[in-house]
């Protein structure tokens, strides 16, 4: 069909001359302009399909009164057509009773309160209004009336208040999403009782109050037995999940993620057999795991991260063949993770054991039954060397930082993980050096830092986006070829690096931070005028001299500028005044002198500020005191500020 697209890119107006047509579909044609008219001499049109990609606004109508001329359209789908303006778009859609099918997601409407008297869309089993502009009260939109929907999604608006008792007249909804509407005040006090034929629910990221156990009640018996979907995250739910979440028998995805749930996880959630997602994390759940979830053998996803759970891990974890996500991260978990807990997880892709008391004890010889492609083990316990089945895991992501471990690296450790875009051991007791060349290597992200490394710094992978090598006893230069053009962010602090910053760090363009301090550098910055994106430069304890580069005067992201405690000289420049995104400026302890520039004074968003131990000379600005977030300032140096003249 991408034939269509003539030179103009529009939907071509020949389309309206085929008067027999029944069937058109020009979904995820990247069209623009108006939407033509003359589609509306289709007459016999039943199904009509113009969804655009959200990421391509390029169709838009002001007018769509033509589509009351197709009088048996049964489908119509607008998803992603520009239609802000249109204020009378439910009168013309009621206009067209065969209507079956609506759908104008993401078409920047601007409300769905108009009053309709008599709806005629008594055919009406699916309504999508997700993605607008709409910013009045849920109770008061038309949608209500039409009591034959199997399907409303009503998601990404800015609708708020309360469920309207006429929910309970849609006895036929079977898909509920009223979710990520940005209010504070949505409750779900409407009429729930006669739902049941209700299979998916989704109220979540509305920032809803209330008991949990209270809305489960409210759903009836009838949908209890029903509901396959449930997703009530990131609300301000209270309260513990109930003992009755067992006649919630057909749920297959079940979130209740960022909310303030208390006390345990009740074993009777054994019982929802059909479970293939549960999502707790982000809570203040208690107690243990109980045994009883190794009996939910369809699961695929578990996420309890973030929580207060304690106790030991349940081995009949390990039964869950289906299993491909495990996160028990940032808990509060005890005891020893064996070959049991990994026995029968074949699927597992992802694990994250991360930030709990786990003693990971796994034998030598021990072979994961699954190939991980991301693994979390930091703050567990497994060292004090290198336990010998991590050369097995064949990840592509491991992180082991805090680990305790010791020594150096084995040898087939760098040959186990150069296909891994991530690595984290940073905060062990590693000693040794690294390879003399590891550009070979598949790493994004290399975190490395708070170990005992020395040795010279190798090079790095070209793909490379984020690096940690910091607080080690790294020695000699920065290598002088740097290469990596998609590195984001570059921490060498706290090491003994000596000599220049390197010419080569000017290729660095999409740095955004860049931590050289606490070492032993001297010259002057490399003046780099094609780095626009960097907005924390720390650079100071060190012996760099010079002047501040001027290349950063057009950097108006920056928000953290140290070069404290070196030796730069002259005078601060005016332009300093124009990064206005400044947070922190840290320039004491050098050999600036002169006056301290006026410009200074609009960095309004400025929180820290220290020139201290300079020879600058002359009156401060006054207008220091226009710094308002720094408070530190006007409680400790107001009396220092000079008078204006």
């Amino acid at each position: 069909m991408n034939c269509l697209l003539g030179p103009d890119g529009q939907i071509p107006h020949f389309l309206g001359s085929m008067v027999n047509l029944r069937y058109l579909n020009l979904s995820g044609i990247p069209f623009n302009g108006r939407v033509p008219s003359q589609l509306g001499n289709l007459s016999k049109l039943q199904y009509l399909d113009l969804g655009q990609d959200t990421g391509y606004p390029g169709m838009y109508s002001t007018d769509i009164t033509w589509l009351t001329k197709l009088h048996i359209l049964k489908f119509l789908s607008m998803s992603g057509v520009t239609l802000s303006g249109i204020v009378e778009w439910p009168h013309t859609l009621n206009m067209i009773p065969p209507l079956r099918v609506i759908d104008l997601s993401w078409c920047q409407l601007d409300s769905a309160n108009q009053s309709l008297p008599h709806l005629n869309l008594t055919k009406l089993e699916k309504l999508d209004l997700s993605g607008n502009d709409f910013e009045h009260s849920l109770g008061s939109g038309w949608f209500w009336k039409a009591t034959s929907l199997k399907y409303l999604g009503l998601g990404e608006n800015r609708l708020s208040g309360q469920l309207p008792d006429t929910l309970g007249n849609m006895t036929y909804l079977q898909v509920l999403d009223i979710s990520d509407n940005g209010t504070t005040d949505m409750r779900m006090t409407g009429n729930l009782e006669n739902l049941c034929s209700l299979e998916i629910l989704d109220i979540s990221i509305n920032g809803i109050n209330g008991d949990i156990a209270v809305l489960m009640k409210s759903l009836p018996q009838c949908t209890r037995k029903k509901l396959q979907q449930l997703d009530l995250a990131s609300n301000n739910f209270t309260g513990t999940l109930p003992n009755f979440i067992s006649d919630f028998t057909r749920l297959s995805i079940l979130s209740i993620s960022y909310n303030s749930l208390v006390g345990p996880i009740p074993p009777q959630l054994g019982n929802l057999t059909s479970l293939a997602s549960l999502d707790l994390s982000n809570n203040l759940l208690t107690g243990s795991i109980p045994a009883e979830v190794g009996k939910l053998m369809y699961l695929t996803t578990i996420d309890m991260s973030r929580n207060h759970l304690n106790g030991s891990v349940p081995i009949e974890i390990g039964s869950l063949i289906n299993l491909i996500s495990l996160d028990l991260s940032n808990n509060r978990f005890t005891g020893v993770i064996t070959e049991e807990h990994f026995a029968n997880l074949t699927s597992l892709k992802e694990i994250d054991l991360s930030s709990n008391n786990l003693n990971i004890l796994l034998n030598s010889d021990w072979r994961p039954p699954s190939t991980l492609e991301s693994a979390g083990f930091a703050s567990c316990q497994m060292g004090p060397l290198f336990p010998p089945w991590l050369q097995r895991l064949k990840t592509n992501g491991l992180d082991i930082s805090s680990n305790a471990l010791k020594g150096k690296f084995p040898d087939w450790f760098w040959s186990a993980f150069s296909h891994a875009n991530y690595l984290n051991i940073s905060n062990n007791q590693i000693s040794g050096s690294l390879p003399t060349h590891m550009d070979g290597m598949a790493f994004k992200e290399l975190y490395l830092g708070s170990n005992r490394l020395t040795g010279p710094i190798p090079t790095f992978p070209t793909n490379i986006t984020k690096l940690d090598i910091s607080n080690n006893t790294f020695s000699e230069t920065i290598p002088s070829n740097l290469e990596a053009s998609q590195l984001e962010v570059l921490s060498m602090h706290s090491n003994q690096i000596g000599g220049y910053i390197p010419e080569s760090i000017c290729k660095l363009q999409q740095l955004a931070y860049l931590d050289l301090s606490n070492n032993i550098l001297e010259g002057e910055i490399p003046q780099c005028f094609d780095i626009f994106n960097i907005e924390f430069l720390i650079l100071g304890n060190n012996s760099l001299s010079g002047k501040i580069p001027t290349f950063l005067q057009n950097n108006t992201d920056m928000k953290f500028l140290d070069l404290a405690w070196n030796k730069f000289s002259g005078r601060l420049p005016t332009w300093i005044g124009k990064l206005v995104n400044l947070r922190f400026l840290i320039l004491g302890h050098n050999k600036f002198s002169d006056n301290i520039p006026v410009g200074i004074t609009k960095l309004g968003y400025l929180q820290y500020l220290d020139l201290s131990g300079n020879s600058f000379s002359g009156a401060i600005p006054w207008h220091l005191s226009n710094l308002t977030f720094m408070t530190t300032l006007h409680k400790r140096a107001a009396s220092y500020i000079s008078q204006p003249t």
